[in-house]
């Protein structure tokens, strides 16, 4: 696995995401309601695994694409083998 970089929520993505990523993870983002108490917003974590990328937020979202290209969103308690 190839560490990518961290960033928060709602930020631009780092130059390091690859672009395919960014729409979902703009999408993802888009869905996280507001916080009227002024809590930070959750980061993502990007990493790649056999030569994919994957962004993560913390609350357990994963922005991933597969090995046929495709751009997938689900949770990590997900069986992404089902």
């Amino acid at each position: 696995m190839q560490l990518g970089t961290r960033w928060t929520s709602g930020q631009q993505p780092p130059a390091a995401v690859p672009a395919v990523l960014h729409r979902q993870i703009a999408a993802v983002d888009a869905a996280i309601p507001a916080d009227d108490l002024g809590q930070p917003r959750p980061r993502w974590t990007l990493t790649f695994l056999e030569g994919r990328p994957i962004a993560e937020l913390d609350t357990g979202v994963i922005v991933e694409s597969t090995a046929s290209g495709e751009v997938i969103v689900r949770h990590d308690d997900e069986d992404e083998f089902a």
